[in-house]
């Protein structure tokens, strides 16, 4: 602790990434990265950025790249807002949207970085207790709240919630904005950027790092009508008005020009998830119904944190979370079939 530091960094408790091992060849199933490269024209493109490109500021409200991915979804280039990653969008509408007097309403088992924003920004929140099967139900947010962020697929269960479902969830609080967090919905689910039109108050933010293979990169979105994504700029340009550099929209572009390769990438992952859920469960283990790039599963008979231990004395690296309700689970990556049948055959090394 230093005596430099504000009262606000003094009483911080930041969010804890997943492990980046570097040196060590180890089979990595611990951060939900996609096993596959990004699309080939992404590339291309970066090997394209000219001097020129380099030496100006970018576009500041990364227009092209704003329509683009806009009309993917089906909206206007008013309804879109763009940053680092979707970690950056999320941290803008909690200061922007999310900060009132009543609480924020989120899962007790969620992404772990929205109490550290609510920490940051000062946002009052509540975790609401997922059901026993870890599903998130509609009726347990029937009370006065100040906004409502849930992740759909949830992470780390890995749990859909159906589209009805959050389509009744903005009509039960109309007052407030819901924000519907994407990261991994292409892996297993439909986008409620189809509910945009009908909900002033719904906000779905996306990223390119998941099916997009593009997390070294940092390019996530927000989705919402116009009054909302105002909000968004206002904090932006109060913050970086040059959010998303030339490099990272012209990847993103190019990304976006290659769907067909995005949807066979993601089916492959789909294919090996299902797979693995199949084995792990003859091997006795639980596995939550995942549309998510990822698994949770627990063993009947063994403790996860000495699965965990033991995984990564063979080279094998998932993640462990040593938290109430979820202590004897591991969240375990969808990689490669190669890397999916190492962690089984390590599996069965160690159960046996």
């Amino acid at each position: 602790m230093s005596r430099f530091w504000s009262d606000l960094a003094t009483r911080l408790t930041p969010y804890v990434p997943g492990e980046q091992p570097r040196g060590t060849r180890l089979i990595k199933l611990n951060t939900n990265e996609n096993p596959y490269g990004p699309a080939p024209g992404v590339l291309a493109a970066l090997a394209n950025i000219s001097a020129d490109q380099l030496r100006r500021y970018p576009d500041p409200e990364s227009s092209e790249l704003g329509a683009a991915w806009a009309a993917r979804e089906g909206l206007q280039a008013d309804q879109v807002f763009l940053g680092n990653g979707s970690d950056e969008v999320l941290a803008h509408a909690f200061a922007a949207l999310l900060k009132h007097e009543q609480p924020l309403l989120f899962p007790d088992i969620s992404y772990s970085f929205y109490p550290v924003w609510c920490e940051l920004y000062q946002v009052p929140f509540q975790a609401v207790p997922l059901r026993d099967d870890f599903s998130v139900q509609v009726d347990d947010y029937n009370t006065p709240c100040g906004g409502i962020i849930i992740p759909n697929p949830n992470a780390p269960t890995g749990r859909i919630m159906p589209l009805d479902d959050v389509s009744r969830l903005l009509t039960a609080h109309r007052d407030c904005v819901v924000v519907i967090d994407e990261a991994y919905i292409d892996f297993g689910g439909h986008s409620a950027t189809a509910l945009v039109a009908d909900h002033n108050n719904l906000l779905v933010i996306q990223t390119a790092s998941k099916s997009r293979s593009m997390a070294g990169m940092r390019v996530g979105a927000a989705f919402g009508q116009r009054e909302l994504i105002q909000g968004l700029v206002r904090v932006k340009d109060s913050f970086n008005s040059y959010p998303l550099d030339v490099v990272a929209q012209q990847a993103m572009l190019a990304s976006l020009a290659d769907e067909e390769w995005i949807d066979s990438c993601c089916k492959r992952v789909v294919a090996t998830r299902e797979r693995t859920a199949s084995a792990l469960q003859q091997m006795g283990f639980d596995v939550l119904p995942s549309a998510a790039n990822f698994l949770f599963a627990r063993h009947k008979n063994q403790h996860a944190a000495d699965l965990f231990a033991a995984l990564r004395e063979r080279g094998v690296i998932v993640r462990y979370f040593n938290k109430p309700r979820i202590e004897q689970f591991l969240r375990i990556s969808i990689g490669t079939d190669e890397d999916m049948d190492a962690l089984l055959a390590a599996l069965q090394d160690i159960l046996a």
